[in-house]
């Protein structure tokens, strides 16, 4: 049995290269579909009613969330996509050389994001999907994050987490125990990635806790939004505007 431990980031890294190919399918067979709703969730709310021209996009993966944000701009935007997996945004970039974002400028960024590569102040959205409980110091990159964006920036992170409900959460602990690992074993012949994103899941900090790290970090306006009953959550947060 592999052993994957986000307190040693290189088994992570290992896991994430050996499914990059099947990333994809797994993710629309696990979640029934049920994550490109929360996807696209997510895009809404850091969006709003305006398109940000600079958009980081952390734990970027093989790049649905990206490309659904770019989906919708309405101007021309650059994205970063940064992902400390090589094979994952080689996946996203052969997902993008068929998709119509000529407009827009991409670039594909390996790093990590406990340490990221950009300037102060340079980026006025980032996002963050079921990347951030994969993270070895998850309130070190919120501080990335926050050295990065400019002032009134937003900052949105989608993370799968544990239903208050008693009878949903029961549910889902059956899900998370028994079938995932059956369905990551036969969609990636990969079964103990699976038990791995089980116990991140249970082991990880709740939403509360989570943007209480963003407001420790210095994001004001914060919100934590509950989706399938609880199963994921949205928190976001904005970077302040000095007018001194």
């Amino acid at each position: 049995m592999k052993i994957y431990n986000k307190n040693r980031p290189h088994t992570i890294k290992a896991m994430f290269n050996s499914i990059a190919q099947k990333y994809d399918r797994t993710n629309d067979v696990m979640s029934f579909y049920l994550h490109r709703h929360w996807n696209h969730e997510l895009v809404r709310r850091v969006q709003h009613d305006q398109t940000p021209h600079t958009i980081m996009d952390l734990c970027s993966g093989t790049g649905d969330i990206a490309f659904n944000y770019l989906k919708y701009a309405s101007v021309p935007c650059e994205a970063y996509l940064v992902d400390f997996s090589p094979e994952m945004l080689s996946c996203a970039q052969q997902k993008a050389s068929i998709l119509p974002l000529h407009k827009h400028k991409i670039e594909y960024v390996v790093a990590d994001v406990q340490r990221l590569p950009f300037e102060n102040q340079t980026m006025d959205c980032a996002t963050m999907a079921y990347g951030i409980r994969n993270v070895h110091h998850p309130f070190q990159c919120i501080q990335e994050v926050y050295r990065v964006l400019k002032p009134g920036g937003c900052f949105g992170i989608l993370e799968l987490t544990r239903p208050q409900n008693r009878l949903l959460r029961f549910g889902h602990k059956l899900y998370l125990r028994t079938l995932l690992p059956i369905l990551g074993r036969w969609v990636t012949k990969n079964e103990d990635a699976y038990h791995y994103l089980r116990q991140s899941i249970h082991t990880f900090i709740p939403p509360k806790a989570l943007e209480d790290d963003l407001k420790k970090a210095g994001f004001i306006k914060t919100g934590s939004y509950s989706l399938a009953g609880g199963i994921a959550t949205i928190i976001t947060g904005y970077k302040p505007i000095n007018y001194s």
